[in-house]
């Protein structure tokens, strides 16, 4: 009877309308540059575009009644797509098909799943929480921005993805208008009401989208879908790509950090301490929509860590609106004709409004940076990581050409590595204790020149 007094009620429908749109803005970009960097064809695109808004919704639902049980978006994980488009194109400058390419990946990512079914259900979840320290967070939000800002920043430019991006030139139209919407959403969200702020991303799209049909006219290119389809294995059929595999399935076990950032950050709002059975179920939830997402060639999902932003903006910590989101976002899915139409979003257009928005990773960096006492011995704990994955980032696939197939793929992501050493660092060294006894020393002069 409470629940339907609570679905009942207009408030709540209005709430949840605004977490259908936070929704929306994080995911619809996904597909349709993962389909596109793989070369799929038009109609596979609706195809996985439609399903990943079902599995989205699906997955917030089951999340919210049977997993963590707070109003926090499960959805396809920014780090898990990062990885793949990098992926994609250190592939094709390395002369891999992009079937073998997407048919390891699959392998991996179902691998993936098993293993984050199996956290779940043997409660491994707070022992691997413990690994991801401030220090390791701190470094995994700055990393994870610098990946996914250069995707989009690429997008902006009208750089296109797959094969299409080796000859690729700069397109200035295009760029002019991607720059001009980027701006126009930091500034709303600078400076408009925080009534009106909170759709910044939305207006941008919206607003954009219908200026680039205005100024450049594009043709349609996709036949009005009828009916909606599943496709096993749209990204290639399962393959042994040996190094693939490896960097898949150590990038699912790093997107672990997106389950605990989550879930710790949003401990201050709701008043508790995440339990052991929270941490079981989220992770166990998440282990079955990875599965899905490796048969169906969707990017996999995880809880979003920039929900914590939505949440300190809106203040709308009840899960039934997020359960109406949720719900409506699935009902979007489920229509053929949605699908079809979000499917002719212009890249760059979706790139502008989400450069915008992943800009924020650096303040989560930061915040989990000043929980650290830093000096000039143990400042290595962080100064390693960053710099080192940074300049990966900035390398050439070409440059890794030399490296075992094994290793090569881990080794060329500079985010990975980064995380990596965050890890390693962080867990084999007991850094607040270097550089005390300098300033000791330090505090032991300053008193006898005061006495």
């Amino acid at each position: 009877m409470i629940v339907i007094n609570e679905l009942l009620k207009s408030s709540n429908w209005i709430s949840g309308l605004q977490w259908l749109f936070f929704i929306f803005t994080n995911i619809v970009v996904i597909p349709i540059t993962v389909g596109t960097a793989f070369e799929l064809p038009s109609g596979t695109i609706v195809n996985m575009l439609q399903l990943s808004f079902i599995v989205t919704g699906l997955a917030c639902i089951v999340q919210a009644f049977l997993g963590h049980k707070r109003a926090i978006m499960e959805g396809q994980s920014g780090l898990w797509w990062g990885v793949i488009l990098a992926l994609c194109s250190t592939a094709i400058s390395q002369g891999m098909p992009l079937s073998i390419l997407g048919g390891s990946l699959t392998v991996g990512i179902i691998i993936t799943s098993i293993l984050t079914f199996l956290i779940g259900v043997t409660g491994m979840g707070p022992r691997l929480a413990n690994l991801f320290k401030p220090a390791v967070m701190g470094v995994f939000m700055f990393l994870f921005g610098c990946q996914l800002i250069g995707i989009f920043l690429k997008g902006m430019l009208g750089i296109p993805f797959g094969n299409q991006a080796k000859d690729a030139h700069i397109d200035v139209s295009i760029s002019l208008l991607s720059i001009v919407i980027a701006i126009i959403v930091i500034v709303i969200s600078v400076k408009a009401p925080s009534s009106i702020r909170r759709y910044g991303l939305l207006i941008g799209i919206i607003g954009g989208w219908i200026a680039y049909v205005l100024i450049f006219k594009p043709e349609n290119s996709v036949s009005e879908a009828t009916s909606f389809g599943l496709e096993l294995f749209p990204l290639g059929k399962p393959a042994w790509d040996i190094g693939i595999i490896i960097t898949t399935v150590i990038a699912g076990l790093l997107n672990s950090a997106n389950t605990v950032g989550s879930l710790k950050g949003t401990e201050s709002m709701y008043g508790v301490e995440t339990t052991k059975a929270e941490y079981r179920a989220s992770f166990t939830i998440t282990g079955v929509f990875t599965l899905i997402a490796g048969f169906f060639g969707l990017v996999p999902n995880s809880p979003f860590v920039s929900s914590i932003g939505f949440l300190s903006q809106t203040g709308i910590i009840k899960r039934i609106p997020f359960v109406l989101g949720g719900f409506m976002f699935l009902v979007m899915g489920l229509i053929p004709p949605i699908g079809h139409f979000f499917s002719q979003l212009p890249l760059s257009v979706g790139s502008a409004a989400l450069f915008v928005s992943y800009l924020l990773l650096l303040n989560s960096s930061l915040n989990f940076f000043k929980q650290i006492e830093f000096n000039t011995v143990n400042i290595y704990r962080s100064a390693i990581p960053l710099f080192v994955g940074v300049v990966i980032m900035t390398l050439p696939a070409s440059y890794f050409v030399t490296i075992p197939n094994v290793i090569r793929p881990v080794l060329s992501s500079g985010l990975l590595v980064g995380i990596i050493l965050a890890l390693i660092l962080e867990n084999l060294f007991k850094w607040d204790d270097y550089g005390n006894e300098q300033k000791g020393k330090q505090e032991n002069i300053g008193s006898n020149l005061t006495d």
